[in-house]
């Protein structure tokens, strides 16, 4: 029975297509780039994993009700929110996306701009990709464009 279960479950990672993969992917990254930016929480609901956890360029680590709480404070506010220097590896129904992300906003009365240099772990749950974990560090010189 294990076994009926192990390749049922592999042959579900293995029907769809890599490169569609690849294209959904970017695509959630980019519109959860506009989310940051618009403060839309419910574009985040939907494609942040329920176990979500961000640790930020300081160490720090959130979840999704932390991360979701800000949005909608709108603290800190994004002019610049975009992503760039995308690479995605896929591992069946897991994927890992690297790149850059370049912000530019403020939080208070505070601005801050900068690039970072990020890891997102996706999940795919329920027909979609959800994004299960990000990490990103404060890159000290500006990305090449």
């Amino acid at each position: 029975m294990t076994t009926v279960l192990a390749v049922a479950l592999g042959a579900t990672a293995e029907a769809r297509d890599p490169a569609q993969d690849e294209r959904d992917l970017l695509k959630v990254e980019a519109a959860l780039c506009r989310a940051f930016e618009t403060g839309d929480a419910d574009t985040l609901r939907k494609s942040l994993d329920k176990h979500f956890t961000l640790t930020d360029s300081k160490g720090t680590v959130t979840n999704l009700d932390q991360n979701l709480a800000e949005v909608v404070k709108r603290d800190p506010v994004y002019e610049v929110f975009k992503n760039h220097h995308q690479k995605v590896r896929l591992y069946g129904d897991a994927a890992v996306v690297t790149g850059i992300t370049t912000l530019k906003g403020r939080s208070g009365k505070t601005q801050f701009e900068g690039d970072f240099q990020f890891t997102d772990t996706w999940v795919h749950r329920e027909g979609q990709w959800k994004l299960a974990a990000s990490h990103v560090t404060r890159l000290s010189k500006p990305a090449a464009p």
